[in-house]
């Protein structure tokens, strides 16, 4: 079986071969997951209102504070798998 690590790349890159474009809701989720298994907790200052995407992306990975890198990879695995 394939490491974490080695799945996750595999996710990445299959997350740029999906037959159809997911819903902004699942686009959020698949950004937030990435950036949550590979740079951690959210930081920075959040976006204001004149940048409602960077807000949005912003709020999303904020949400996943305190997940972990291994569970964030996993469930990104997943998510990318079921769109597949």
């Amino acid at each position: 079986m394939a490491t974490l690590k080695a799945q996750f790349k595999t996710a990445v890159t299959n997350s740029k071969k999906l037959s159809a474009r997911p819903d902004n809701a699942t686009l959020l989720k698949i950004y937030s997951l990435y950036k949550q298994a590979t740079e951690g907790d959210c930081s920075g200052k959040r976006p204001g209102l004149l940048d409602p995407v960077g807000r949005a992306k912003w709020d999303a990975w904020d949400k996943l504070k305190g997940t972990g890198t291994d569970e964030a990879m996993q469930d990104y695995v997943d998510l990318i798998e079921s769109l597949g």
